[in-house]
């Protein structure tokens, strides 16, 4: 399987991840679970076992070669020796003849002799590489008896081919013929062979554990990409974003073309969702707001009611009100959706805004709100009333989610071609692991908290997307029990 290039069709070439931060899956990582660790486990122990039984069996079958030509060896030696002792006795004397043709056999690592009934040794090597070993030449020719047919034993520590038989010259019986080969040096050579053996098996399975590890790497190389270009692909770029795979197997193309029919069918239903807010939230916002008019009415008239049925209203009217901003927010969010959100982008003071805003905050509040800036004027170019609706949401959420003895800071300053607004308290905090998911929709650190303060989970959100539509951006410094910093950059 060979490697392919991957391309992401989509109009956004920037992937963001949770929180607008750009996310790259790693390439190499040691994952005990994938797919790659446990085919390359299961190729290796597959390899291991055929490595190990192709070294064993051919380790066993050079051990019965060495051994049974040494047996040939010893069994050519006893029927041979017959022969020769009978032509050796036709010119001379069977003793001499007999001791003449053991010398003729003898070689250095082969003793012979022959034992005469009455366990006397009549005749036996005289060229024999075991002289300086007389304890192992002694403890063999004490053998009284020795296998008819050739058998490895063991003796004094050495290994020995041993083999006996009856000896007859013209029919008359001379004795008892012992035969002996030393394999020892075979022996440590063979076993010698058997532990480079191993450990070239070793060698060799470890290289191909590496080779397959390197190619099944390559092979996935494919579903790799696959999955970095699906991280790559935001709600907004689902109707436009196509997968494409260049020279990958067909059945990674095949999951890219079902990808790609999931993308289309996720793009429709994200559409008909973005439809349904936005109508819902129209159709609802205008009956509300008539409601909560009438509601304002009655108690502006509240001398003709009871203590009851004024708390009663007040609380109507606080309640649809509450939910008359979450419509507007739906309803702003499904056309910055859209696009149909509209921004009128003017030059002004920011100085002068951010006094506003903190006079409104401190009203309604009743909060120590201060202003913290070293340069006037600061001109920005934005939506003044978009932004004011985003310093409002930010200050708001300060307040809520601080003691209210704590101080919440709005800092101006200027970089070049930006201007800078820091929203600062010292409230609770938001833990690291859900600081990259605060501008999601809906979302909320903590549930019972929230029921407390009253949010619903759309002011970040919001912020994110005027600021972003003014053509700045926004983020979050936060430690627990230190407080947040929410961060506004705006062009100057």
């Amino acid at each position: 399987m060979q490697g392919s290039r991957g391309d992401l069709e989509s109009p956004s070439p920037k992937g963001m991840g949770r929180g607008g931060q750009r996310t790259f899956p790693e390439v190499w990582r040691l994952d005990p679970f994938s797919l790659r660790s446990r085919l390359t486990i299961g190729i290796a122990t597959v390899s291991s076992v055929g490595l190990g039984s192709i070294a064993i069996w051919t380790g066993w079958q050079m051990q019965r070669i060495l051994i049974n030509s040494h047996k040939q060896g010893i069994e050519y030696i006893a029927e041979r020796l017959p022969h020769d002792v009978e032509l050796y006795s036709e010119m001379l004397p069977v003793e001499t003849g007999l001791s003449k043709a053991i010398n003729n056999l003898t070689t250095a690592d082969t003793l012979l002799w022959v034992k005469h009934p009455d366990g006397k040794i009549t005749a036996k090597s005289v060229s024999l590489k075991m002289q300086n070993d007389r304890s192992t030449a002694a403890a063999l020719m004490s053998l009284t008896q020795m296998p008819s047919q050739a058998q490895v034993s063991e003796v004094n520590g050495r290994y020995f081919v041993l083999r006996g038989s009856s000896l007859q010259v013209r029919g008359r019986a001379i004795g008892q013929l012992f035969v002996a080969r030393d394999i020892s040096r075979d022996r440590q050579m063979f076993l010698a062979v058997v532990g480079n053996l191993g450990i070239i098996s070793i060698g060799v399975l470890l290289a191909v554990t590496v080779a397959i590890a390197f190619y099944l790497k390559r092979s996935l190389q494919p579903l790799r990409q696959l999955s970095q270009m699906t991280q790559l692909i935001s709600a907004e770029d689902l109707g436009r974003s196509r997968l494409n795979l260049e020279r990958a197997p067909s059945e990674v193309k095949e999951l890219a073309q079902t990808f790609n029919m999931l993308l289309s069918r996720l793009s429709q239903a994200w559409e008909r969702e973005r439809e349904f807010v936005s109508n819902v939230s129209h159709e609802l916002r205008t009956p509300l707001t008539i409601v909560h008019g009438y509601l304002q009415s009655v108690l502006r008239r509240q001398h003709n009611l009871t203590e009851t049925q004024q708390e009663a209203i007040e609380t109507a009217a606080s309640e649809a009100e509450r939910t008359i901003r979450l419509l507007q927010d739906l309803l702003d969010l499904a056309r910055a959706d859209s696009g149909y959100l509209q921004f009128r982008i003017d030059s002004f003071i920011l100085n002068d805004l951010v006094a506003e805003v903190v006079g409104m905050a401190r009203q309604y509040s009743d909060r120590a709100i201060a202003i913290e800036t070293e340069t006037y004027p600061i001109v920005v170019k934005a939506d003044y009333d978009r932004l004011k609706q985003v310093l409002l949401n930010l200050i708001d959420n300060a307040i809520k989610y601080s003691e209210p003895d704590t101080s919440i800071q709005v800092k101006l300053d200027t970089q070049p071609a930006t201007a800078i607004i820091q929203v600062c308290d010292r409230g609770y905090g938001i833990p690291l692991q859900h600081q990259s998911r605060i501008f999601e929709r809906f979302y909320r650190v903590d549930e019972a908290r929230t029921r407390t303060t009253g949010g619903s989970g759309l002011g970040l959100p919001i912020v994110k997307t005027l600021v972003e539509g003014m053509g700045g951006s926004v983020t979050l410094r936060s430690k627990l029990g230190e407080g947040s910093v929410f961060t506004i950059s705006l062009p100057v």
